[in-house]
């Protein structure tokens, strides 16, 4: 009625109480991980329930079923039984005593839906609890009360956000069904690093998709975008439709090459291609590589007020010449980092560039990473009418494309393509120009993510494949390859380039991350979060993100899980001490008079 689009659906969801069972009085609460299932004492009898690979999805909800149940379809939740009894055998001689079948809603990503909608300011979502919300009631209660009075959650509350997902797939029907059936098949499956979903792929593709696709290309799946994130040796592996896991008698896709290359990530250590991702990193630290950037969102910012809010936005100066791109920062009231970004200011006047806004002011262009774009689209709309600023924010994320050309070569290559000088006299590192490359208009940045000499191109969407037939043409005499995003965490990481979320969160402040450098502190002009970080400065750091390196060769997941299990073990020592101490002090206590 509001406006609002919730992305959740709803599904009949069910557990059974057992009768008495003599001797379980003991028995802990238990989750079997491959059966799906889990087994809650309850009294002297068990609640068995789980996650089925065929949940039954509830299509035309009924305004007069409040507080109602379902009758349960035993050929469904027969699948638990059977993970059950597998668990607890005696499960097999014991009878029901009564079943639970209701409805409960369900998200692409098996997560709640909190925070204030894009859609309708001052309307909150605390939603989508995924049959967890007597386990997440509170905790998220209490954020999303904080979050209404103050304007934001007191904690780091991204991975419930609705704006986590972009507005593109929040109303899409098919997007929300099959992501929410594979979520809830997999509640239970182990999350490894590297795992990427089959359900609801290809929603949003860039113009290099098909090209990259019979090049091997095997993609990850970022707000609803298609990005590389390497390239196989192997030939193609497409990302096949949905099979719903082989459910609802459906037929399961067969020779499925992009799912077989996802199994062989199943692991916290090294996979078996990793030579080819060491081959991607070490060919753009000594030659060049091409990585497709494309789903970065693009926003342009204008207006009478834009220069005065992009002072109050961004911490560091990006009121620069026009032909300057600075990397900077964005904040919230509490000095926390709700983005960051490259802002680039562009000629006053006619646009320079197809898609660029006519404005005879000041306009900027910003480059932002597209997993978190619809994030920073409406904490920058949000910023501008709380402030008032008469602006206009134009997002041409879905028009342009975005080839990022970087390692010692660069320059050779691109020299044959641009039409303008690449010296550093002529193209400064932090600058842009509109330049034609194989006789299309881009405008070109000397800007890197990886730490290497380098370019991004951002090409209109027409523009995007003759442009990148030029530069591999040109880069094919130098050893020039494909590369994507596997590459880039590596490489960034290296260099202790900082990654929105993955690093960065927006309860770190700029100084805490070592990104002092991106605030105009020692200006006088005011930007959000500013008195937070004199405060912090004046106050002094209590914690700071560092980077450090190992010797040795081995998988830093599987060091960190080393790690947790010491932890662990040290854990479980203390607590037997403090136990066995604490027998030592009830029996002292009893002796006593």
């Amino acid at each position: 009625m509001a406006g609002v689009k919730v992305p959740l659906i709803a599904m009949h969801h069910a557990y059974v109480v057992t009768e008495r069972i003599e001797g379980i009085q003991n028995m802990p609460n238990v989750r079997d991980h491959d059966a799906s299932v889990y087994l809650r004492l309850q009294g002297d009898a068990l609640s068995v329930g789980g996650y089925e690979q065929n949940p039954i999805f509830w299509d035309k909800v009924s305004d007069k079923f409040a507080f109602s149940l379902f009758d349960l379809d035993w050929d469904v939740f027969s699948a638990n039984i059977e993970g059950a009894m597998n668990r607890v055998p005696a499960l097999e001689q014991t009878g029901i005593k009564s079943t639970v079948c209701g409805p409960e809603s369900f998200t692409a990503d098996h997560k709640p839906l909190m925070g204030e909608a894009p859609e309708v300011r001052g309307f909150f979502l605390g939603c989508g609890f995924n049959s967890a919300g007597m386990m997440l009631g509170g905790g998220c209660g209490r954020e999303l009360a904080h979050w209404i009075i103050h304007g934001r959650p007191e904690k780091d509350m991204y991975g419930y956000d609705i704006r986590r997902f972009h507005n593109s797939l929040t109303g899409n029907n098919q997007w929300i069904r099959e992501r929410s059936h594979e979520s809830y098949a997999k509640n239970y499956s182990v999350v490894f690093p590297f795992d990427e979903p089959l359900a609801s792929r290809n929603m949003r593709k860039d113009p290099f998709h098909q090209v990259l696709t019979e090049q091997g290309c095997v993609y990850q799946e970022r707000h609803g975008w298609e990005r590389p994130g390497w390239f196989s040796k192997d030939g193609p592996a497409p990302v096949l439709s949905y099979d719903y896991y082989g459910a609802y008698d459906g037929p399961k896709n067969t020779d499925d090459k992009y799912r077989a290359l996802l199994g062989k990530e199943y692991t916290f250590d090294f996979p078996s291609h990793h030579h080819v991702l060491k081959d991607e990193c070490m060919t753009c630290r000594q030659g060049v590589a091409v990585f497709n950037m494309s789903y970065f969102g693009k926003f342009y910012l204008s207006g009478p007020d834009a220069k005065q809010a992009a002072d109050w936005l961004f911490t560091a100066d990006v009121n620069k010449k026009p032909g300057s791109t600075v990397y900077t920062c964005m904040l919230n009231k509490s000095g926390g980092t709700e983005a960051d970004m490259t802002v680039s200011r562009l000629e006053p006047g006619a646009a320079n560039l197809p898609l660029a806004p006519e404005s005879n002011g000041d306009t900027y262009y910003l480059a932002i990473g597209g997993g978190v774009a619809e994030h920073n689209w409406n904490h920058i709309r949000t910023v501008l009418q709380d402030q008032g600023f008469t602006c206009t924010l134009v997002d041409h994320s879905e028009d342009m494309g975005m080839l990022s050309i970087q390692g010692p070569k660069s320059r050779e290559v691109l020299q044959e393509v641009l039409d303008t000088d690449l010296s550093n006299q002529a193209f400064p590192f932090s600058t842009h120009k509109v330049v034609n490359a194989a006789g299309h208009q881009v405008r070109a940045m000397r800007l890197s993510f990886v730490g290497e000499l380098g370019w991004e191109l951002h090409i209109p969407r027409d523009s995007c494949l003759p442009v990148y037939n030029a530069v591999m043409a040109a880069g094919a005499k130098h050893g020039i390859i494909n590369s994507g995003y596997r590459a880039i965490d590596s490489l960034s990481i290296e260099k202790g380039y900082r990654h929105w979320h993955a690093d960065l969160r927006p309860d770190d402040t700029p100084l805490e991350a070592g990104l002092a450098f991106t605030c105009k502190m020692k200006s006088s002009i005011p930007f959000l979060g500013r008195d937070r970080l004199e405060l912090q400065k004046k106050e002094g750091l209590k914690r700071r993100i560092v980077c450090f390196t190992i010797d040795e060769s081995v998988d830093l997941l599987m060091l960190s899980l080393a790690c947790l299990f010491v932890r662990f073990v040290l854990f479980v020592s203390l607590m037997t001490k403090i136990t066995n101490r604490s027998k030592q002090c009830d029996k002292y206590w009893c002796r006593s008079p």
